[in-house]
């Protein structure tokens, strides 16, 4: 049972309700400038991680959880959606950012919402709060965990992730993909030459004719 969606959903005016619909997560690897994305406007929930705002202006959602990049952003003040981050220092300076708790284990947690896995990055994140607002079918855009951002290198202070990182990562993912498959939630990973192999991996038009969207 996922009761962070039904206490979210009966608790927040703000919860999406995404109940078994299908969600776009967007994140910032080479891939993303390579794909379509124009095509999930209008056509599906978007959930965009960080800078990705930019590429999909139209996102219901953007998350983040680092710190450095919504001071860098200055919280978003143009941005009309959902904002949600991790760190209390962005909560406190951009009050109408919503609060999220990471916890230490590579977990999809759906018991409490607002409570999520960690997965060290903000892409593994965002599956979670997605799950947690009902999703069943979640398309990635850009989860390649390899190579540089769509974008170019982080400029300092932030920091760009290294083989390290990206190992560390993928070790997240494997670990929630078996869990997902037993919540019924289907994942398709966007990214041809991605690093990711334990989600099943399709061309985005080609999922939406066979999604029906």
């Amino acid at each position: 049972m996922n009761r962070a969606y039904e206490e979210g959903i009966r608790c927040h005016s703000w919860w999406p309700d995404w109940r078994d619909e299908c969600v776009a997560i967007v994140a910032s690897g080479e891939s993303t400038k390579r794909t379509n994305v124009s095509l999930t406007r209008d056509r599906m929930h978007v959930l965009a991680v960080k800078a990705n705002i930019d590429v999909v202006p139209w996102a219901e959602v953007v998350y983040g959880c680092d710190e450095m990049w919504w001071n860098m952003r200055k919280g978003l003040p143009k941005y009309d959606g959902i904002k949600i981050a991790h760190a209390p220092t962005v909560v406190s300076r951009y009050p109408e950012v919503k609060k999220v708790e990471v916890d230490t284990r590579d977990l999809i947690l759906v018991d409490k919402p607002l409570t999520i896995g960690n997965g060290g990055n903000s892409g593994f994140q965002a599956i979670n709060l997605a799950v947690q607002f009902g999703a069943k079918d979640i398309i990635l855009v850009g989860f390649d965990v390899k190579g540089q951002h769509w974008y170019g290198r982080n400029q300092a202070p932030m920091n760009n992730p290294d083989t390290l990182n990206f190992q560390r990562w993928l070790k997240g993912f494997d670990n929630v993909a078996p869990s997902l498959r037993m919540m019924g939630v289907t994942v398709v990973n966007t990214s041809p030459d991605s690093a990711i192999k334990c989600f099943v991996k399709a061309g985005l038009e080609e999922t939406m004719d066979l999604w029906g969207l």
